[in-house]
């Protein structure tokens, strides 16, 4: 029951509303920008490339390196949406969802940048440490008048379920299940341990947390790009039709890829949007709390580094989960989730790929689960100052251990929901905190 009241809900959210607000206010930032996310991504790789360094400078109560926030950020991004959440999209949209996810992740990218600027225009200190994200610059808004002030404290709310509980809970998950495919080990075992694991990292604040992010991301990325490259080789024959199948499901309900039911135009902008968005957040307001406590010389500078994120997360990693998916030449119509993802290297691989795939996900999910959970931190000191950070910590282990013995659907359900709740006030301040964006912008572009 409780799963099929969530789903309606979403229904209603994901079916039309959600996804002309992102995408609108992608395309309007898109617009204003005059294509930020194309003229200045070369700005961005180059920020990036500057900035890393697997022994960076130490984070503190002053802030992390902009690598470190990039490598924070892309942490919370690359997780479960990119391994589990790209079958599930593949599966409940057809392979035309692929395509949605492409078309909002290009708009997400100017919408990204917008945030990451905001977040760094309105970080502030709160009892000795910066720390900054949508609740301060939505606050902002009318004057800082009573409205705005309760629509920073919903969105705070909302992102505390999304990504502290509800969030983590969906990263246990896809890990439980897949070591117990791979392995056969309890869900509530596995469990346990990454959130005695997650635990050690939440203890040691914000050091701990750049520590291991900087230090997790760039090779768990080369690894799982490489694997996934090497498998897509191994099917080459069907990479073309896997493109067919992108391109003609997002626009018709005709199945042409053997496995995947044509689903019809609408479940593949659903899901495609839906799954896009869990997977880069793009307009969620999650990853502007990494990018706002970078040190950088100026806003925008955050502002393409943030750009890249999206294009690493959505046109390099999840484009190579879904092209392994769709390029198998097993039959995967009666798996969903991680175990859809598992079964596509396995094809390729034999019992290693789903191995693989089982260590992959512990290490994407659990890097995810340290950024969620730093977001979610920076909300509890905005609503409660840093006394409530001990209980919170506490709360989210408990939701981990929790959610990693849950059905998988309804817990994806539960995660899409709390999302949405996110989304609409952080928006309703990027479309109206815009001027702030573009004249940041102007302004960089004198200096520049």
């Amino acid at each position: 029951m409780l799963e099929s009241i969530i789903s309606q809900i979403n229904e209603v959210f994901w079916g039309s509303i959600l996804i002309i607000l992102l995408l609108g206010t992608g395309l309007f930032y898109t617009i204003r920008l005059r294509f930020i996310q194309v003229r200045e991504f070369k700005k961005g790789v180059q920020h990036l490339t500057k900035g890393f360094n697997m022994n960076g400078e130490e984070a503190g109560e002053d802030g992390m390196s902009s690598f470190q926030a990039l490598a924070t950020a892309i942490a919370a991004q690359v997780g479960t949406g990119n391994l589990a959440g790209a079958a599930t999209a593949v599966i409940s949209g057809g392979p035309g969802a692929i395509f949605w996810m492409w078309l909002s992740a290009f708009f997400g990218m100017a919408t990204i940048y917008s945030e990451a600027v905001l977040s760094q225009l309105f970080k502030r200190k709160v009892e000795g440490e910066v720390t900054g994200g949508p609740s301060y610059y939505i606050e902002k808004l009318f004057n800082g008048n009573k409205f705005a002030k309760g629509l920073a404290i919903f969105f705070s709310i909302s992102c505390i379920l999304a990504l502290g509980f509800m969030g983590n809970a969906v990263q246990s998950n896809s890990i439980g299940e897949a070591f117990q495919n791979s392995f056969h080990v309890p869900r509530v075992i596995t469990g346990v341990a990454v959130a005695v694991l997650a635990g050690f990292v939440f203890f040691g604040g914000v050091k701990r947390i750049a520590a291991v992010t900087e230090k997790i991301v760039p090779i768990m990325a080369f690894l799982y790009i490489l694997t996934s490259v090497i498998v897509i080789g191994i099917n080459y024959m069907n990479i073309l039709k896997a493109f067919e199948a992108i391109f003609v499901n997002a626009f018709s309900t005709q199945a042409i890829l053997g496995g995947f039911l044509g689903q019809g135009v609408k479940k593949a902008v659903r899901y495609g949007v839906a799954r896009g968005l869990f997977s880069n957040e793009a307009g969620m307001g999650s990853t502007p709390h990494a990018h706002a406590v970078a040190k950088v010389k100026n806003p925008e500078e955050q502002g393409h580094v943030a750009i890249v994120t999206v294009f690493i997360d959505t046109f390099v990693i999840l484009t190579l989960s879904a092209l392994v998916i769709l390029t198998t030449q097993k039959d995967l119509s009666n798996f969903t989730g991680i175990s859809l993802t598992q079964k596509a290297f396995e094809g390729a691989l034999g019992n290693f790929g789903g191995i693989f795939i089982a260590a992959a996900l512990f290490f994407f999910a659990f890097s995810t689960i340290i950024g969620w959970y730093f977001f979610g931190e920076a909300n509890i000191k905005y609503l409660f100052g840093k006394k409530a950070i001990l209980i919170y910590r506490v709360l989210v282990m408990v939701c981990i251990v929790i959610g990693s013995m849950q059905k998988v659907n309804l817990v994806w359900e539960m995660a899409d929901m709390f999302n949405g709740f996110m989304v609409i006030p952080n928006l309703i301040a990027l479309l109206l905190l815009s001027n702030r964006v573009v004249n940041v912008s102007k302004k960089y572009k004198m200096l520049d």
